[in-house]
């Protein structure tokens, strides 16, 4: 008697199609909400994204000041106008206990007249507006203490336990650019996948790894089974498995393991969905530079290709799958459309910030 094979039905995600990135950017922003806004004082403000405008309705300064040590005299003294002015010291002399001045001062020099600073009712900064070191200091020289930030919380899993440094990597990287772009990132060391998606303490999850189709790739299936895929397999070089779904209100990003491909879809979709939780209205900071020589892309995907930038140069360092060697000579990247095939030589491209 002849015993049966048993054959294990095939569980690999599959990726049915490449969905454009264009369309995955306005299904990411249909569902992104600005997260709601908290009340912060300047020092945990920095780094945050203003909520709302910062209005000043007192004048700055209060009342007149003297913009430089001196003598404080009616310019009628020392010219035919009638205002007050503050007269250097090296142009005053003291003759017979008296101040004399040696040179006419014109009406308000060296004086800062009440609200010169900031007039009532002037909008300091607007609401959008990420607080750095400057806006900081411009706020305590208002005489503002507290303001409305957002500040979104982002938890990072591991999409499997274990240690691997490529995911490591990445973690790492992409905590420091939620750091940095205004959001609280929290890394999940410890918690399973499941875990993770079902955490509704943070505004969303990003989760590295496992979007293949390969056996041991779960983390769609694992999405899918809690709460609803949207997207699997973006029509991205490098990151072209990426995934994008939600578990309840929680939208969830699953990037490709691989650090080339973790960090470009990162770039065109982390930083957005990111973006749209804070309320920011500043565009990342670009530049344009000429290429040094042609750069090729395949029709229909858009493709993010790393540049060295140096002056008004960028060199094309990689296309496709980007080594670690090509990634630690980068320092920005140009995006390609999906309808171009590339750009010849001396090309204006506009540069994109690194990572």
């Amino acid at each position: 008697m002849t015993r049966a094979m048993i054959v294990e039905p095939d569980r690999r995600q599959r990726i049915a199609r490449l969905t454009p990135l264009t369309d995955v950017l306005a299904c990411l922003d249909a569902l992104v909400k600005p997260v709601m806004p908290r009340t912060a004082d300047l020092a945990a403000a920095l780094g945050r994204t203003l909520a709302e405008d910062v209005i000043i309705h007192a004048p700055v300064p209060a009342t007149a000041r003297a913009l430089r040590d001196g003598w404080a005299v009616s310019s009628d003294l020392t010219t035919d106008a009638d205002r007050h002015c503050v007269e250097r010291r090296d142009a005053v002399a003291i003759r017979d206990g008296a101040a004399q001045a040696l040179a006419p001062v014109g009406p308000g020099e060296g004086a800062l007249p009440t609200g010169a600073d900031v007039a009532p009712g002037t909008t300091l900064l607007p609401a959008g507006r990420r607080l750095g070191a400057i806006e900081v200091a411009l706020l305590a020289a208002a005489g503002v203490a507290e303001v409305r930030v957002r500040a979104p919380r982002l938890r990072l899993v591991r999409a499997a336990p274990g240690n691997d440094a490529l995911i490591d990597a990445a973690l790492g990287c992409i905590a420091e650019a939620v750091g940095s772009q205004g959001g609280v990132a929290a890394i999940a060391a410890e918690h399973s996948l499941t875990d993770a998606l079902a955490d509704t303490s943070v505004d969303a999850v990003v989760v590295i790894g496992g979007t293949g189709t390969g056996r041991n790739d779960a983390t769609v299936r694992t999405l899918a089974s809690m709460g609803e895929l949207l997207v699997h397999g973006i029509a991205l070089l490098p990151g072209d498995t990426t995934a994008f779904g939600t578990v309840g209100a929680r939208p969830v990003l699953a990037l490709p393991g691989r650090l080339d491909a973790a960090l470009a879809a990162w770039h065109v979709l982390g930083r957005v969905m990111l973006a749209r939780f804070a309320g920011s209205r500043e565009p990342p900071p670009t530049r344009t530079a000429k290429l040094t020589h042609k750069v090729s892309s395949p029709v229909g995907l858009s493709e993010l290709v790393p540049v060295r930038c140096e002056g008004l140069s960028a060199t094309p360092i990689a296309s496709g799958y980007v080594s670690l060697a090509a990634l630690a000579h980068a320092n920005g990247w140009i995006l390609i459309q999906p309808d171009s095939e590339g750009y010849p030589a001396q090309s204006e491209v506009v540069i994109r910030p690194w990572p």
